[in-house]
Formats: structure tokens, C-alpha cells, sequence
């Protein structure tokens, strides 16, 4: 891959430039670290993602996290290194577009567009599920109603919303210790029954687990913690980007595993029998540990972890829009729009343009766009990990910027897993994806590529130590 950009004075501006181009530092690793938690939302990601892995691994399923948890290792090493390197509010595309040539960029971009507009909607509308101890909403209308709140939200100066988030994090990290104790005070098995790879099978008795099984699980559980990348969103808004964004991604990495993988062994500790445990329905399983009470009291804790993640999403994905703009990807009237400032410092254009789609998104059949969000995330990963094998070549090799270890082993080892991981993907949602990346391939034969002295200028703001 060619045309490559320079990290810094890359962008040529235009007469009709107006208004600010920079976001404003207002951030540190604490603040870095409550905000991109909250998009792991790990409280979510336990009560949401995991029952279904109980459902096919069973016991093998910490194991199986545990595995995931560690290759995820290679891809914070990524991110840290191309974070800290090139720290833009673009995130991947910029990193890509930097390193690899601007039409991988742009085709990381096109990708991590897709998740911007799906993703944080399927999610929004499991916030009906976890109310239902309390009141019975409709999913669509709840999920629209935590859309719009989380617009409002993303409006806000990012200070009030690491404060805002950091409240609700720490709600469902206490619903995750609350699981965690009671599973260990219940234990109905040791500490070997993590390794027995025990799973009900189709007819009730108790089947084995697989060692592919527990391979084709990786597919999820490489997942389970990878709301890290937000930090490389964030790093034009962290002060000290050079330093904190590799702080950032792999404390909330740590952070994120051990809040997940903790109540997972104590679930499968504390499940009464392997077809409890393969249920997967972890509120049925605290109330038989406790009371009623705390079944509901852990219900509300994930119902706010969900919204929790609807801000930090809507935030981040703001900033992409926000930097494409700035970094000419469209029409110039566009660009102008979505490059707008608001007086608290956030795009607000940008952010109502992620948001108010999001909600309208919640009344729609979301299942074949979910699988594609899946293939759109894994390509997106790919392209950053050969991003990071091109980082130390040329005048990037005396950046200064965070370096990961054992270079270029991790980055190989992620590219070979995430092409495996391809493999698995359903035959529809690759022939959805790859017809989207041909649609935007065109776009920028036609109109990005003819214009490269005016158009996808992506560039690197100027540090501004506080």
C-alpha cells in the first residue's frame, strides 16, 4: 500500500475554512480511563454477551475468555503504539491512513463507520430487558429514548461526561463484585471444574467441550474487551497524548478483564448444575444466591451500564465524523457542517448526526446489520495490525511515541487470528460488507483519489502540552 501521509502539516486549508479545527485537552488518564471503561461496559458485556457462551462452552468458557483476554494483549500493543504515534480523534482511519496509505484509511474509516451507526442502537434497546424487574417498556422506544439521552449527553463538555460516566461505571462494577461474592459463597465445584470442558448437550446430558469449540470461541471472546480502541478517539482531548493514550488503553484493558473474568469463574463456580450454567441466565441464578431484591438491584445496575455505553459511544463516534470532516472526506458543505464546535468545545453537529439516526435505527430489523458490524470490526482490526508492522519505517521510527514489545511478533499473531476469524464469518454478512467496501472503493477512485491535493488531507494536530 502506497500514498502514504506525513504525521504532521499534512493538511492544506481552504479559503473557506471557518472556526475552529482542534478539540480542546481537557482530560487525563483517570478521566481517559472512566470514559473508555464505559464503552467496554464490561456489566453488559457480563450479563449480555457471556450467557451465550455459557450456552455453547460452559465450563470452558472463563477458559475461553481467559485465552481471548490475552491475545487482546497484541491488540492494545497495537493501538497503544499507533495511538500515541498518531494521536487524532480519527482513530483507526487516521493511524491507517498515516502508515498504510489513505485508501486503507479510508476503507478503515468506511468500516468503523458502520459500527458508528449500528452498533451503539442494537445495544441501546437491551435496555428494556433490564428494566423489566421494574417496569415493562417496549424495546424499540426505550432503545430510541437511551439514544436521544445519550445525544444530549455527548453535547456536554467531555469533563461533565468522564464525571457523568465514572457514577455510572462504578454502579455496575459493584453489580459485578455483588455476582462475583455470591457465586464464590456458593460454590458448588472447585477450581478444577474450569478446566473439565463440560457443556449440556442437545438431549440433556453433559457433553464435552472441544478444543476447536473453545477455538471458534475466540471469535467473541476477542471482543469481550476490545471497547479499549475509544482511547485512540480520545487523544486529542487527553492531555499529554504522547504518554497517556498508552496509559489508557492497556489500564482499561487490565481493568476491563478482571471485571468480566472474576464473576465468570464465580459463576461457574456457583451454578448448581452444568445445565444451570448452560441456561446462561445469570439474574435467575442471583436471585436463587440472594433475594429478589438484589436480582432486581444487579438488573438496574446493567440497565445503567447500557446506557452508560450508549454516551461513550455516541461521543466517540462523534469524533470520527468530526475528524473526517476536518480531514475533507466529503463535499465541502458537508465538511463545514460536520466540523462544526459547540460552546462546550464538542461537535455538536457531529454528534447530533450520530445520535438522532441512532434512535431511528431502533425500530429497525437489526440482525443482518449486527453480523455485518462483526465482519466490518474484524477487517478494521486487520488493517490496523498491518498498520502497526509499517510503524517503525522511515521517519516514523524516530517518532517519539510509546513502542510495544516483542515487535513484529504481536502484530503478526493478531493479523493470523483475525484472518481466522474471517473464515468464520457468515457467507451473507461478508458478501455484505465486501459489497459496501467495493461501493466505497468507487468513491474514492471517482472522487477522493482525483482530488488528493484538496480531499482525505488526514492530519495530525499539533500536541499541546498542558
Amino acid at each position: 500500500m502506497t500514498d502514504t501521509l506525513r504525521p504532521v502539516d499534512t493538511a492544506v486549508p481552504e479559503a473557506t475554512d471557518t472556526g475552529p479545527r482542534a478539540l480542546k485537552r481537557s482530560i487525563g488518564v483517570v478521566g481517559g480511563t472512566l470514559l473508555t471503561l464505559s464503552c467496554v461496559t464490561p456489566a453488559s458485556t457480563l450479563f449480555v454477551v457471556v450467557p451465550d457462551m455459557f450456552g455453547s462452552l460452559g465450563t470452558a468458557t472463563a477458559l475461553t475468555i481467559a485465552i481471548g483476554s490475552l491475545l487482546c494483549i497484541a491488540v492494545a500493543f497495537c493501538y497503544s503504539e499507533l495511538g500515541t504515534l498518531i494521536p487524532s480523534a480519527g482513530g483507526e482511519y487516521a493511524m491507517v491512513s498515516t502508515l498504510a496509505g489513505r485508501l486503507a484509511g479510508w476503507l478503515v474509516f468506511v468500516l468503523s463507520l458502520l459500527v458508528v451507526m449500528i452498533v451503539p442502537p442494537v445495544i441501546a434497546m437491551g435496555t428494556a430487558d433490564y428494566l423489566a424487574p421494574v417496569v415493562h417498556l417496549d424495546p424499540a422506544m426505550t432503545g430510541a429514548g437511551v439514544m436521544l439521552l445519550a445525544t444530549l449527553a455527548g453535547l456536554l463538555d467531555l469533563r461533565a461526561n468522564a464525571w457523568i460516566t465514572g457514577i455510572f461505571l462504578v454502579l455496575e462494577v459493584i453489580a459485578a463484585g455483588v455476582v462475583a461474592l455470591l457465586g464464590f459463597t456458593h460454590s458448588h465445584r472447585g477450581l478444577g471444574s474450569l478446566t473439565s470442558m463440560q457443556v449440556t448437550g442437545a438431549h440433556g446430558h453433559t457433553d464435552t467441550v472441544t478444543a476447536m469449540l473453545v477455538v471458534s470461541g475466540l471469535a467473541i471472546a476477542l471482543f469481550v474487551t476490545q471497547g479499549f480502541s475509544t482511547a485512540v478517539y480520545l487523544s486529542e482531548e487527553l492531555e499529554h497524548p504522547r504518554r497517556n493514550v498508552a496509559r489508557t488503553v492497556l489500564a482499561t484493558l487490565a481493568i476491563s478483564t478482571v471485571i468480566i473474568l472474576v464473576p465468570v469463574v464465580a459463576i461457574t463456580l456457583g451454578a448448581s448444575d452444568i445445565s444451570e450454567l448452560t441456561g446462561g441466565d445469570i439474574s435467575s441464578m442471583v436471585t436463587a444466591w440472594s433475594n429478589s431484591a438484589v436480582g432486581t438491584f444487579v438488573s438496574l445496575c446493567v440497565a445503567l451500564a447500557i446506557i452508560n455505553a450508549g454516551i461513550v459511544m455516541v461521543i466517540q463516534n462523534s469524533r470520527v465524523l468530526f475528524a473526517s470532516a476536518r480531514d475533507k472526506a466529503w463535499p465541502q458543505p458537508v465538511n463545514d457542517v460536520f466540523a462544526k464546535l459547540g460552546r462546550f468545545g464538542s461537535p455538536w453537529v457531529a454528534t447530533l448526526a450520530v445520535g438522532v439516526p441512532g434512535a431511528l435505527l431502533c425500530f429497525v430489523n437489526l440482525d443482518t446489520l449486527y453480523g455485518v458490524t462483526g465482519v466490518s470490526v474484524t477487517g478494521m482490526y486487520l488493517l490496523v495490525a498491518v498498520a502497526a508492522l509499517l510503524s517503525r519505517r522511515g521517519a516514523h521510527k524516530h517518532t517519539p511515541a510509546w513502542r510495544m514489545p516483542l515487535w513484529p511478533a504481536m502484530p503478526v499473531l493478531l493479523i493470523a487470528v483475525l484472518a481466522y476469524i474471517l473464515t468464520q464469518q457468515e457467507t451473507t454478512y461478508l458478501l455484505w460488507t465486501g459489497g459496501i467496501t467495493a461501493a466505497a472503493t468507487l468513491y474514492w477512485a471517482l472522487y477522493l483519489r482525483p482530488r488528493k491535493a484538496t480531499r482525505w488531507l488526514v492530519s495530525l494536530p499539533e500536541d499541546q502540552q498542558a
